[in-house]
């Protein structure tokens, strides 16, 4: 009789385990540290991401710290969101980190000025799609959205009228799957002519990238497009399905 109650205690906790193990959420890292210009919205962008996480089904943790990109704590994460970091932010061992989570499934969501980071880094450009080069004065301009197949811009129509910092790019990786230009004919100061691409999405070396140029102000982070769009990132990347384009 005990032997029985210690196999039936045993094969509970594996049914629990197994149970936790299927139910626990997926996880979200949010990189933010930054070696150059600090944006002043990092702050209200990782209370949105929280906010976003908690609504939608994924956990999300917060960090400044590169050490934490080891190959094992990079493990537990489905996504690692870039928020606006700049400059050069992590060692060759936490490249090579990064790296690995990449070709190893990961995927990775690049927000505003995670295209102002890690300029020594070939890989990292093609992760992360273009380098920042320039840009001008905030200001109004149209976004054109030229693909609605997707979870970041379903919800969008053809126009999209917004302020936000709007950036100017170099080292733009060939093959991007652009989701939004820009319309240069309505702001001052776009340098990449018609063809100026603002959000884009790609599979790359074992993994999923997805990236947005807009973010900088802090009302992007209380604007409802602007959310449903960072979720829609953030879903394709950790691999929700979406329709072909015809």
């Amino acid at each position: 009789m005990r032997k029985f109650t210690l196999l039936l205690l045993a094969v509970t906790a594996l049914f629990s385990v197994a149970s936790a193990k299927k139910k626990a959420k997926p996880k979200v890292l949010v990189f933010s540290k930054t070696a150059g210009f600090r944006h002043d919205a990092i702050p209200v962008g990782k209370l949105a991401m929280l906010k976003l996480g908690a609504e939608n089904g994924f956990s999300v943790d917060t960090t400044e710290d590169a050490t934490k990109f080891t190959d094992e704590n990079l493990k537990q994460y489905t996504t690692i969101v870039f928020l606006s970091t700049t400059g050069d932010i992590f060692n060759a061992a936490q490249q090579a980190a990064m790296e690995k989570y990449i070709r190893k499934g990961g995927s990775f969501v690049g927000v505003h000025a995670a295209t102002d980071t890690e300029y020594d880094w070939p890989w990292y450009n093609q992760l992360v799609g273009a380098y920042f080069l320039s840009h001008p004065e905030q200001q109004t301009a149209t976004l054109k959205v030229v693909n609605h197949d997707h979870p970041s811009t379903k919800h969008l129509s053809d126009d999209w009228v917004r302020k936000d910092e709007w950036y100017n790019f170099k080292s733009i990786v060939p093959g991007l799957n652009v989701l939004i230009k820009i319309d240069e004919s309505t702001y001052k100061g776009g340098k990449n002519g018609d063809d100026h691409p603002m959000s884009w999405y790609r599979e790359f070396d074992g993994g999923r990238t997805f990236y947005t140029e807009l973010g900088h102000t802090k009302a992007s982070y209380e604007e409802p497009n602007f959310l449903k769009h960072l979720l829609g990132g953030i879903q394709y990347a950790m691999g929700k399905k979406f329709p072909k384009k015809k």
